[in-house]
């Protein structure tokens, strides 16, 4: 009966609801441009334009790996140039599920490699362990939420004795069930009687089931859990690690990161004239356009979602994916920047959106699907 009402306790402080969010919301973009550059400068400066100090790139892993491969130490070596810009970098490291780290070989192999990586990048913000753990194409079902918990620890004790200060994530996907996932996460984090964290912040890509679906919408029916089941991820975390070593996101404590999220538009038909053959292949996603003007566009889907990520009380940062365009249309067209460099109209719109955020000029009671204030 007391865990019951400890547990209880620990919902209602971080469901609570609260007219404004998070004081500071990071913004930023996941986008590999900064390490296949050899100066950064101009990319930094974008960002700088845009409010988005924060950069979160990819590093890849293989099987076996511990020493940092040619390539991966100019990618590091970028970032770091990045860095010293005053640019802040994420760096998330991982493979296929093919190569994922699921023993304990693999684990020592894993987090000594992402250890050397960090000793790179001396400015480095956070650091993600593997992606989207839940989904099957980055991690195997059949290691599930227990392989991926022992990496979480062992990763956590040997960053932290490296960089006391170390900021380290986790990554769930929107899909996949990650409600279930989570909450098998901490059934493995209890069983292992572990009295330290394995994570700093907990990080999740809250994608819509498409483009032009409403950033708030939620998903009762199915197991998908996008910005507007902000709800249920909490319930779900805390039900996983409430009265454990494993501090709970609150409104006291935000450290939950919306890690990836993006809304792809419609490439416009000048720049099939300008550049022919610039985007190749077909479309996989129901697109929007990139203006404001119409009841959904790029420019009022990140609104919605900034505002709403901004007003829900333990998230801590938003990252759009991407800042350029891929020119495959079968990967993501969310960028605000066309992939020949001609900026799309949700740029100035995002420039916006993220002066609104700087300053706390938003309304909470007035953001569709945000947490409302308590009466009285």
């Amino acid at each position: 009966m007391i865990r019951l009402l400890l547990l209880a306790a620990a919902l209602f402080a971080v469901l609570a609801p609260a007219a404004h969010g998070a004081r500071y919301l990071r913004l930023g973009f996941d986008d590999d441009h900064i390490k296949w550059m050899t100066k950064p400068d101009g990319f930094v400066a974008v960002q700088r334009e845009l409010g988005a100090p924060f950069t979160r790139i990819t590093i890849p892993w293989q099987r076996g790996e511990v020493r940092l491969r040619p390539v991966v130490k100019t990618y590091l070596g970028r970032a770091a140039a990045a860095g010293r810009l005053h640019q802040k970098v994420v760096l998330a490291v991982y493979g296929d599920a093919a190569d994922a780290p699921t023993n304990a070989l693999g684990r020592e192999q894993y987090c000594r490699y992402v250890r050397n990586a960090m000793a790179l990048v001396p400015a480095m913000s956070a650091v993600v362990i593997w992606n989207e753990a839940n989904t099957p194409r980055y991690w195997p079902p059949s290691a599930g939420a227990r392989a991926y918990e022992a990496l979480l620890a062992r990763c956590w004790d040997v960053l932290h004795a490296a960089r006391q200060t170390v900021n380290v994530v986790d990554s769930t996907a929107s899909h996949y069930d990650p409600a279930a996932f989570i909450r098998g996460l901490g059934a493995a984090y209890r069983a292992s009687g572990r009295q330290r964290p394995i994570v700093d912040t907990f990080g999740h890509n809250p994608y819509p089931e498409f483009a032009a679906e409403d950033p708030w919408a939620a998903h009762p029916t199915t197991r998908t859990i996008g910005e507007g089941d902000y709800d249920a991820l909490m319930a779900a975390i805390t039900a996983a690690f409430a009265s454990t070593a494993q501090r709970v996101p609150s409104a006291s404590w935000a450290r939950l990161w919306y890690l990836e999220d993006g809304f792809q538009t419609v490439v416009p038909p000048f720049l099939s004239w300008l550049d022919i053959g610039l985007y190749t292949g077909r479309e996989n996603d129901r697109t929007v356009l990139p203006a404001f003007g119409l009841r959904r566009s790029q420019s009022s889907q990140l609104r919605a979602a900034i505002f709403l990520a901004y007003c829900q009380p333990a998230v801590s940062a938003f990252f759009n994916f991407q800042l350029i365009d891929e020119t495959r249309l079968v990967g993501w067209q969310s960028g605000l920047i066309y992939a020949n460099g001609i900026r799309k109209p949700s740029f100035g719109s995002y420039r916006e959106i993220a002066a609104a955020v700087a300053s706390g000029a938003i309304d909470c009671s007035k953001v569709t699907g945000a947490p409302r204030p308590s009466p009285g």
